[in-house]
């Protein structure tokens, strides 16, 4: 099963300086809405459906993950909107929703998440290893280590909005 090594990062605001400066360049923006179908132990089921910000083009996906920390299983395959629709439909709850910044920096890509139910900024970096992603040393902009935070997983932040609605 593929592998998704990631840091993440708890954005302290969004790095409009760096984006001034032509140190961070944004190549695409979108809009996510999240939806957990099944969570057990360090497995999660979930769907998304993620408009393009600038073209409107919508997609749908349907994922798999295993894992926790930095390293993760993960299978991504796309879906029918009507197959989305008819899950949300059955599952009845609350998706997480995101604006998602895609950006090269220094190299890298970077996705910068703005959630728009809550105060909420996380940059995430991908790596090719697990060695690549210990070794990576982050600009103090990038804000607090989060990689292996439960506490800002998004699946505990959709629990916590489930919670919420009446």
């Amino acid at each position: 099963m593929p592998l998704e090594i990631e840091r993440k990062f708890l954005l302290p605001e969004f790095p409009a300086a760096q984006v001034k400066e032509g140190k961070l360049r944004i190549v695409k923006e979108q809009l996510i809405e999240q939806t957990y179908l099944a969570l057990y132990e360090d497995q999660e089921l979930r769907v998304r459906k993620i408009i393009d910000a600038v073209s409107g083009d919508v997609e749908y996906t349907h994922t798999f993950k295993r894992g926790f920390g930095i390293a993760r299983e993960e299978v991504e395959v796309s879906i029918a909107g009507g197959l989305y629709d008819q899950m949300i439909q059955a599952h009845g709850a609350v998706p997480l929703i995101k604006k998602r910044s895609t950006a090269l920096w220094d190299g890298l890509q970077v996705e910068i998440d703005e959630y728009d139910q809550i105060q909420l900024m996380v940059l995430e970096v991908e790596f090719g290893s697990e060695e690549e992603a210990e070794s990576f040393v982050p600009p103090a902009w990038f804000g607090q280590d989060i990689s292996t935070d439960k506490e800002y997983s998004n699946k505990k932040v959709w629990r916590e909005l489930q919670s919420r609605r009446s």
